[in-house]
């Protein structure tokens, strides 16, 4: 399961999940990718769910690249706790992601085959999304 190996804050705000994705909005790696088209928060084990969707359809062919990491903890209060006495302790790690944000990225399979992955993936994940083609524009090298 990802998550990081030390934070600075062990306990966060709950955020804001306004506007576009200002980084990691375009194909860095890979040849084709899947990108979120509405804010979500994405934990680790659909990240991981995702992941391995992905890896078992491709049979460990070519490479995946993971875009999104989980970095920020949600806290959760016992069941049955009365109001108030604090806030709760981590429970989990999700990755805030914002719409255009690119979240995984496959090269060295058939196009098919990874269309066919990233739809597989994009089930296990609790927003939409649309897969992106590297276009020969893209390839010519970014200033």
């Amino acid at each position: 399961m990802l998550m990081p190996k030390r934070v600075k804050r062990r306990r966060v705000f709950r955020g804001r999940m306004k506007g576009k994705a200002q980084r990691g909005n375009f194909l860095a790696y890979g040849d084709i990718g899947l990108v979120a088209t509405e804010p979500a928060w994405v934990t680790a084990r659909q990240i991981e769910a995702a992941r391995v969707a992905l890896t078992r359809y491709t049979k460990r062919g070519g490479q995946v690249w993971i875009k999104i990491f989980p970095d920020k903890p949600i806290t959760e209060k016992p069941a049955e706790t009365r109001m108030g006495s604090g806030k709760g302790s981590p429970e989990y790690w999700v990755a805030v992601v914002k719409p255009g944000r690119v979240l995984f990225e496959i090269k060295g399979v058939a196009e098919s085959d990874a269309r066919e992955a990233l739809r597989l993936a994009s089930h296990k994940l609790p927003l939409k999304t649309k897969i992106i083609m590297k276009t020969k524009a893209d390839e010519g090298g970014e200033a």
